[in-house]
């Protein structure tokens, strides 16, 4: 039972910081700025659902990239917990790496937009899909697979509803408690990266050393 709690609340809690739904906040709300509630949610539920299909794919799909690549687990362990620590100390510093949105407000345009970059790669994003491609291969039975499918489910759930609600959040936290609780996600990626990083480090120096 420890196990499993111990299972969920990793994989909610690094999918949620990857994702950081507050940094999304800003870009959102500029780009439906001058939108009606109906056109705003719209673009939300385009962009969630497009970040979703996306990440259900690789987490499913992990295991044939792989096979392709001849890529090991621990070794996107490494290389996930180096980039997480590098998104994490980002956040840390307050230097959100998010793409900007153009002038142009075209319909057509701004749909698009909502598909890429606002879904993939802005929601999810790289970082998103390595801890999921490793989580769903480091789930020992169906149990936490469907688990970690849940959390996915979840996180993507909240991410919406945070868009949703993105113009009272920011008038609530303001632009210091937004940038005081993106330093504090930034903390926790930077904790996961390091037991990522060691994760995948420790069955790969066992194996050069011959260490059982």
């Amino acid at each position: 039972m420890d196990s499993i709690l111990q299972f969920t609340l990793l994989a909610f809690t690094s999918l949620f910081t990857m994702i950081n739904p507050l940094g999304v906040i800003p870009v959102y709300t500029t780009l439906t700025d001058g939108m009606t509630s109906k056109q705003a949610a719209a673009i939300a539920l385009k962009a969630t659902s497009t970040a979703l299909i996306v990440l259900l794919l690789f987490t499913f799909g992990g295991n044939l990239i792989f096979d392709i690549f001849n890529i090991s687990v621990n070794g996107l362990k490494i290389v996930g917990g180096f980039l997480f620590f590098l998104s994490g100390y980002d956040m840390l510093r307050g230097k959100l790496t998010r793409i900007n949105t153009n002038d142009e407000q075209d319909e057509e345009a701004v749909k698009n937009f909502a598909i890429a970059p606002l879904g993939v790669p802005m929601i999810t994003g790289p970082g998103v899909i390595t801890i999921s491609i490793v989580l769903m291969n480091d789930a020992p039975d169906l149990t936490h697979k469907s688990l970690l499918i849940v959390a996915i489910l979840l996180v993507m759930g909240l991410t919406h509803i945070i868009l949703l609600s993105s113009r009272r959040i920011l008038g609530f936290l303001g632009e210091t408690g937004n940038k005081v609780l993106t330093r504090i996600m930034g903390l926790i990626v930077m904790v996961i990266a390091v037991e990522l990083f060691f994760r995948g480090l420790k069955p790969i120096l066992q194996d050069i050393l011959n260490i059982h």
